[in-house]
């Protein structure tokens, strides 16, 4: 047996043990069709397009008309699912797929989605996008009941809550199991004739509806509709639960529906700050225009004299883009992003390790020597990264380096899909002022972009403290819901699961 702390989460006490322990990670992206003769295959590639919001492992559940099949797979989708023979052990014209970084449970073969169980009224398979905030709370509740758990994924919950309900429909019993959810999630399920998408009651996180060929689509973001040609339809609203099933005769019918507690919506604001994909277009709004937004407010908030604008690569390049177009500094690539290299590659010696942010990013010495150099990033988690960047820029021969970061000052932890550090940990939190923090980070001068201007960049209006119109509790301390987990003081409580070497 093995013991350990739910969640769990990467080191985050060494700065130089890894790359990736100073950036924001989202839990997954999901993706599901129905109808489509190559369903497994067009999830693949609607996989593929969502890479960006989870590497560490993908899966597939198709259903031929007479049995469900399952691939999972560690690592990235093209590791896996370009190959023909694994497409072809997903026959079927219903399939979902989800692709996953972990914020919650451990690093596993059975906690990738899509999660399967056979119930008394037919299989279901369910993948999910975001955190249950009281998924501990009624983990416990089921454990005591008698529920065999078999995984810490907080998504083995929503089947156990549907296989307990005591209503008779497949349909019935899913939105029974939401009711009782609380977070931020969006969700895609299969039965045999259905594929059902939800959405959490306030809509932090995002679900859009697509169509090809007149098959219906349900995915994290409009880019996987790019991907296969597809169109989009509509964002599935918060609180909505849609229900497309197949008729015997072919047909293809939708039903949508209320949950019955939706809230205002306040769609998360690191899906246009960090999540999202530049040429996604989330809840009506484009991510690109909406970070160039947020780079010629800071220009305006935080003007600085210097001859040359650089982003550190690849979030904060839209955003300098529009630090540069605003302020009349010239735009230029002074940083080159190395997309080579592997999570394996950076792990197995202190001396690789050593070589720190030089494994991902590289100075371009030809825009960077003997001038005044304006770094613009996306966000700053701990510090440790926008370390190591500046000292890489002034050894490239920068005069000076000031550093504009396109949002706010993070403050406070996630409990929704975002793997954050502990509050303690990040760098708004260990420094008295800015100017500490740019002493910390060796910067000449250091700059966010205020809450207001986040919200001008991405809404067109200033923050309405009375009632916000996004989620933004990493920058405000306002969480939209009920934390139950982390009021029961459950978030850190054990749970005791088998040791697994897949």
């Amino acid at each position: 047996m093995s013991d350990f702390q739910f969640p769990v989460r990467p080191s985050h006490d060494d700065p130089g043990n890894d790359l990736d322990g100073d950036t924001l990670h989202e839990e997954c992206g999901v993706f599901g069709i129905l109808g489509h003769p190559e369903a497994a295959t067009l999830t693949a590639l609607g996989l593929h397009a969502l890479q960006h919001r989870g590497q560490e492992a993908a899966g597939i559940v198709s259903f031929d008309g007479r049995q469900f099949h399952t691939e999972k797979q560690m690592g990235l989708v093209g590791d896996h699912y370009t190959n023909p023979a694994t497409i072809a052990k997903l026959p079927g014209n219903l399939a979902i797929g989800h692709t996953r970084y972990s914020t919650t449970g451990e690093v596993a073969l059975r906690n990738v989605q899509p999660l399967f169980a056979e119930l008394e009224v037919g299989g279901i398979a369910v993948a999910h996008n975001g955190n249950f905030t009281n998924g501990l709370t009624l983990r416990r509740q089921l454990i005591a009941g008698g529920a065999i758990c078999q995984s810490t994924s907080d998504t083995e919950v929503v089947l156990h809550l549907i296989a307990r309900s005591r209503y008779t429909s497949t349909m019935d019993r899913f939105i029974d199991a939401i009711r009782q959810m609380e977070g931020g999630y969006s969700m895609v399920a299969i039965t045999r004739t259905k594929l059902i998408a939800a959405r959490d009651p306030t809509g932090i996180r995002p679900l859009v509806m697509g169509e090809l060929d007149g098959r219906p689509i349900f995915c994290s973001e409009t880019c996987a509709l790019d991907i296969i040609g597809a169109k989009f339809v509509r964002d599935v609203e918060n609180g909505e639960i849609i229900v497309c099933e197949i008729q015997p005769d072919g047909s293809i019918t939708t039903e949508a529906m209320k949950s019955g507690n939706a809230q205002p919506e306040r769609l998360c604001l690191f899906e246009y700050v960090y999540f999202a994909r530049p040429d996604s277009v989330v809840g009506g709004r484009s991510v690109y225009v909406a970070r160039k937004n947020m780079g010629a407010n800071l220009a305006r908030e935080a003007p600085v004299e210097g001859d040359v604008v650089v982003p550190v690569p690849d979030g904060g390049t839209p955003a300098a883009l529009g630090y540069a177009q605003e302020s009349g500094i010239p735009f230029e690539y002074g940083i080159i992003r190395n997309h080579y290299v592997g999570r394996t590659f950076i792990e197995p010696t202190q001396q690789i390790r050593a070589f720190g942010v030089k494994l991902k990013h590289s100075a371009n010495r030809a825009m960077i020597a003997g001038k005044r150099v304006i770094l613009v990033d996306d966000s700053i988690v701990r510090g440790t990264t926008s370390l190591k960047i500046v000292q890489m820029v002034r050894d490239a021969g920068a005069k000076e380096v000031h550093v504009r970061v396109a949002s706010p000052m993070i403050f406070y932890p996630d409990f929704y899909g975002i793997d954050t550090p502990d509050k303690d940990k990040l760098l708004a939190n260990q420094y008295a002022d800015v100017e500490a923090m740019a002493n910390y980070i060796g910067a000449d001068s250091l700059s966010f972009l205020s809450i207001d201007g986040l919200y001008r960049a991405v809404g067109g209006e200033a923050r309405n403290p009375a009632r916000p119109q996004f989620t933004d509790h990493y920058f405000t301390g306002d969480y939209p819901t009920r934390l139950l987990d982390k009021e029961g003081e459950t978030m850190g409580r054990k749970v005791s699961v088998l040791a697994s070497n897949g």
